[in-house]
């Protein structure tokens, strides 16, 4: 079967050229036409597809990017790719994978499989994507299954190939499709027992990690307070050798799991009539921390940040990509600007967010802020000029500075 992948951002283009290096004829297709422009050029910003391996794919006709998907004439696979975001008032945004269902309904054959990679609440494969394709196309064979997404950008030692895969379809048959699919590019599969395992599971292993974060965000503020190091804590709280493990406090949090998988799993048990008020809690601690943070800045420059020069190293929401999605860098610098600092920013992976451009780092300035240190920041500037430095990031690593969380 052919394959065509609805979306080519950071988990579908990665996807499209796995399975198009496995054997499979590719169709990429997304509806941003300067995207799709890009990638036929061999241009994009994911860390995980070099350049020269989209140009190689397309000369091979290994792979084909489109913005138009013409009428298909048999039997396919179709893997929802597309971003399930956050609307502004943190809600659950599903208008994409409802598009993306739309343009499959449009051309999908009989007896073709349908597998949701996207992240959404649990029930979305049974209750959303299913009706919505049969009703439009009208067809009654239709197999359908889910493998949620499991992308780290820019993780050079997890990839798609050897994280486990989750997968489940609506039947037997579904779900052995889909396994046969996966196991072609994948090395180690799992089989669950209906598609709400597998959506569920996805919700709760990054809903983990942002209720272990709350945690030890809300556990940086009560040693600031009580004036010890948050992180020398942790470390010694590490050398026990069972039952603890380490997490360390940021300015918030980013990407699109943590901050967003949490939000669609309240929704789901809203969807049931039940409060997640653990995860509302851990959710709220997070997104104030921001604020909580240029609040302490402002205590310890002498409780006023007033044409303070103040310049932040790294705005992207990790370290070794230029992903600005959901990154709490953008709320704090909104926070220390409205304190009436002076905020420049040096990232060298993202170069131009907003109307503002990176800037290299300036020894001069009243206040550096270590947020995302990109291996390609090179810290000696500020050392060697003994630049007065908070470090904020969440990396254990040691930049020369005390960390201040």
């Amino acid at each position: 079967m052919d394959l065509i992948v609805i979306g080519q951002g950071y988990v579908g283009l990665p996807l499209a050229i796995r399975a198009a290096e496995a054997g499979y004829k590719v169709n990429g297709f997304d509806l941003d036409k300067d995207k799709i422009n890009k990638l036929k050029a061999g241009h994009t910003t994911s860390p995980d597809v070099p350049s020269e391996q989209i140009i190689r794919l397309q000369s091979q006709n290994k792979i084909e990017f489109t913005y138009k998907l013409s009428n298909i004439n048999q039997q396919a696979i179709f893997v929802i790719a597309v971003p399930t975001p956050l609307n502004p008032k943190h809600e659950p945004d599903l208008s994409m994978l409802k598009n993306a269902c739309n343009v499959v309904a449009k051309v999908v054959k009989d007896g073709s499989l349908i597998i949701n990679e996207s992240t959404s609440y649990i029930g979305t494969l049974r209750n959303l994507i299913k009706p919505t394709i049969d009703t439009i196309s009208d067809l009654k064979n239709l197999m359908y299954a889910t493998a949620p997404e499991r992308i780290d950008p820019g993780n050079k030692v997890w990839d798609m190939s050897n994280t486990p895969r989750l997968i489940s379809g609506l039947t037997n048959e579904s779900t052995q499709k889909a396994f046969d699919f996966y196991r072609k590019f994948c090395k180690e599969l799992k089989k669950v027992s209906k598609p709400e395992v597998a959506e569920a599971a996805k919700l709760f292993e990054n809903t983990f990690r942002q209720v272990n974060i709350a945690l030890v965000n809300e556990f940086s503020t009560i040693a600031d307070k009580l004036d010890f190091s948050t992180h020398e804590a942790i470390s010694a709280a590490g050398t026990k050798p069972y039952g603890f493990m380490p997490f360390f406090p940021s300015i918030g949090v980013g990407g699109h799991c943590i901050p967003v998988d949490p939000i669609y799993l309240s929704y789901s048990a809203e969807t049931v009539g039940l409060e997640t008020n653990f995860i509302n809690l851990a959710d709220k601690i997070n997104l104030s921390m921001a604020k909580n943070v240029a609040k302490r800045i402002e205590v310890k420059m002498g409780g006023d940040l007033t044409g303070k020069r103040i310049q932040i190293a790294g705005i992207a929401y990790k370290a070794g990509v230029s992903d600005m999605r959901e990154s709490p860098a953008v709320q704090l610098m909104k926070e220390i600007k409205d304190l009436g600092a002076i905020l420049s920013w040096h990232d060298p992976l993202v170069k131009r967010f907003s109307d503002e451009i990176s800037i290299p780092l300036d020894p001069t300035i009243n206040l550096g802020l270590i947020v995302t240190p990109h291996e390609e920041i090179d810290f000696s500037v500020w050392l060697d000029a003994k630049t007065n430095v908070f470090d904020l990031s969440a990396s254990p690593m040691n930049y020369g500075w005390t960390k201040f969380l």
